[in-house]
């Protein structure tokens, strides 16, 4: 008895701890965005406010209350239920402590090597530096949009220019690029403790991540698996690399992981605690597209399962909705709010999205009155029982295994291409051709290399892997269209919408570690769940055929092995490989010798680019870069105009040659460090020298 009283508390401690993070993070975006929006997103209101809103949801987000204890109100409340009878409570019954205790030392061991290895991307090259500066800014600040502050350069000048990459110039302000659900986040380590407090939150949302994944091995593979689930996650190059800086991939990935958890656990519960779960499941998953806008497409089948729900009549279908709508509504209402000229960028995109997202509530809204309907719900159901008796199971599992080996051949059949039409994809365009000269690549700058995004994840996870994942969906499109295992049909739908868009059009720029972002987003995880689906049912198998644990036991030890081998081979070296160092001590250095009452006018295009938002938000101090039309003369000009401004002028630049004619020279920054390497057609291999010089000249009073 004894035993099994351990046993169900490491059960109800494994489900518990591995929705938790996505549960704190919907608190967290509940609370900063009403702030944010009101101008006033400071650490005493956020605060204050998250911490009983943390410990309201985290009450009711994992507290269990089994059917047929809870006061239930005559439905059962366990939305697509197989017959089974009530789990015990936590949802995943009763766990071996080994398994619980292994999963938690997966993600502490993770988390110890990330930060120990986490980079410091502060100086803004690509969207990791971009995120720091938005978060920042958040931190300092509390509010939206960055003021240009163009009286510190004597008013508005033709010669002057405040904008830079992902932070746009709109309405006499400056508007930051992307979504600010992760900017939100991380300013809440800057609180804590600085610029080095909100960088260490990369290591806390990936270890968050692993622990989310092995939650919902737990509960649809099985709690054995969850801490080899957890461990090959961890293991893959994408996942450490995304972990290290501050990407937006890996809180999406706690909401999206820990949100289906959640769904998961409704099944088991009573009425009242299964709509509330259902709720909270809803606003995780809704509360993504505040963190990542392309989030919308991941959640679509979400909307369908809930009008699934509805029209089954579960109770569960409205409180699931509601929390989408207003998870969703939130994400949209920041976007148009504050983030709008980002928005406008991605119109060609966003725009058939939003036409899509509308297309598929209306038709979960008619697929649940045609299915409640008495007219059509039987005929609509009996179709649905006959089309699972027939041959349409099987022929799902070819066309899965067809549609993977189309994939594979894609690169055979076509080369992807994409014109450049506007000013950033030509600087994507540039970029591309000058990776293809460093390795000796024909030069075309607008090749996208998408035909191999299949490939792209062989090399991050393996064959073996990418051949188990592929049985695995075949297994279970079979099952799930004979009206079995139910429990997977929103996350196998959610996985494979999301891997098919990914696959077929990456969106993003080729090279590699940096495309590995799209796939680490849902394509890594949700194939290495069905990896893991794949050899837990080969291991049931061997044990049918009356092979007992001498045999099983073995054979189970192997299968991971044969998926974690090309893991560690793909990402040995980068594991204790360290980028992006020592750029928080050049900025702190720079800052200081820059001083205060200075305003900063940038005359060269990549010492702009990299540096405005920096002056602007770490230093402190009033800055802007010279138009491309500006000549030294009007230089000259901008410096009388902020010594009249009462203000003192600093020419910054790149080399001394570039800043001497305005007056005596200094460095003030020469970075030395390594950066990742960036390959297109090969996986990636190694990393590259990274130089950053910035020297500034003090125009003499006149």
């Amino acid at each position: 008895m004894n035993d099994h009283v351990a046993s169900t508390t490491a059960g109800r401690v494994l489900a518990r701890i591995t929705v938790a993070p996505a549960l704190l993070l919907v608190a967290w975006l509940a609370v900063s965005l009403p702030l944010l929006l009101a101008g006033a997103f400071r650490p005493g209101p956020a605060i204050c406010l998250f911490v009983p809103v943390a410990a309201l949801v985290l009450w009711q987000g994992l507290r269990s209350r089994p059917r047929g204890t809870s006061g239930a109100d005559g439905t059962s409340g366990a939305d697509g239920a197989d017959g089974r009878g009530a789990a015990e409570p936590g949802g995943l019954g009763a766990v071996s402590w080994w398994a619980t205790g292994a999963v938690l030392a997966v993600a502490a061991a993770f988390l110890a090597l990330q930060v120990a290895m986490c980079s410091e991307q502060i100086i803004v090259r690509r969207d990791p530096a971009s995120y720091v500066q938005f978060a920042t800014w958040l931190a300092d600040h509390g509010s939206l949009p960055i003021p240009r502050r163009e009286g510190a350069f004597g008013g508005d000048d033709r010669a002057l220019a405040y904008a830079g990459p992902a932070f746009y110039e709109d309405g006499g302000s400056l508007v930051p690029q992307f979504m600010a659900g992760l900017p939100m986040i991380l300013a809440l380590g800057g609180w804590i403790g600085g610029t080095h407090g909100l960088l260490l939150m990369a290591p806390l949302l990936g270890a968050c991540s692993v622990l989310a994944f092995a939650g919902l091995v737990a509960r649809l593979v099985g709690p054995r698996w969850a801490p080899a689930g957890a461990l090959l996650l961890a293991l893959t190059l994408p996942m450490l690399w995304v972990s290290r800086s501050t990407f937006s991939e890996p809180p999406a990935l706690v909401l999206l992981l820990g949100g289906l958890a959640l769904l998961h656990d409704v099944r088991k519960e009573g009425a009242r605690s299964a709509r509330t779960k259902a709720f909270l499941a809803g606003a995780a998953l809704g509360l993504i597209v505040l963190v990542r806008i392309d989030g919308l497409r991941d959640v679509l089948p979400v909307a369908v399962f809930a009008g699934l729900l509805v029209a089954r009549g579960r109770r569960t279908g409205y409180p699931l909705a509601a929390g989408l709508v207003i998870g969703v509504g939130a994400g949209l209402a920041e976007g148009f709010a504050l983030s709008r000229p980002y928005l406008r960028y991605l119109h060609a995109s966003l725009d058939p999205l939003l036409l899509l997202t509308a297309l598929t509530v209306v038709a979960a809204g008619v697929m649940a009155v045609l299915l409640r309907w008495e007219r059509t719900g039987p005929r609509l159901r009996g179709a649905g029982t006959a089309i699972g008796r027939g041959r349409l199971p099987w022929a799902a599992a070819v066309l899965t295994v067809l549609v993977m080996a189309a994939f594979a051949v894609r690169p055979l059949v076509q080369t992807v291409r994409r014109v450049p039409d506007n000013p950033d994809d030509e600087l994507n365009a540039h970029f591309i051709e000058q990776v293809q000269l460093i390795g000796h690549l024909p030069v075309d700058g607008t090749r996208q290399y998408s035909e191999l995004s299949l490939h792209w994840v062989a090399w991050y996870i393996g064959v073996p892997a990418l051949l188990l994942a592929t049985l695995g969906a075949a297994l279970l499109v079979r099952r799930l269209v004979r009206g079995r295992s139910p429990e997977w049909l929103l996350p196998y739908a959610v996985v494979v919408w999301t891997t098919v868009q990914v696959l077929l059009r990456p969106g993003i720029t080729p090279d590699h570690p940096w495309a590995s972002r799209r796939l680490i987003g849902l394509v890594i995880p949700g194939l290495l769940l069905f990896a893991m689906f794949a050899a837990a049912w080969t291991t049931r198998r061997i044990r049918r055929l009356g092979y007992g644990p001498r045999v099983v036991r073995p054979a189970a030890v192997l299968g991971v092995l044969l998926l974690g081998v090309p893991i560690v081979l793909s990402s040995g070296r980068y594991m204790v490989s360290r980028t992006d160092q020592h750029e928080r001590a050049a900025v702190h250095r720079m800052c200081e010798e820059l001083g205060p009452r200075r305003s900063v006018v940038i005359i060269e295009r990549a010492t702009a680019d990299r540096f405005l938002q920096v002056v602007r938000g770490m230093c402190g101090l009033p800055a802007a870069r010279t138009a491309p039309a500006a000549r030294p003369a009007d230089v000259r000009r901008v410096i009388g105009r902020v010594f009249a401004a009462g203000r003192r002028p600093v020419i910054m630049a790149a080399e001394p040659g570039q800043v001497r004619q305005y007056g005596p020279v200094s460095q003030v920054m020469a970075l030395r460090t390594r950066q990742d390497g960036r390959t297109l057609d090969a996986p990636p291999g190694g990393t590259w020298r990274l130089g950053v010089d910035v020297w500034i000249a003090e125009p003499p009073r006149p």
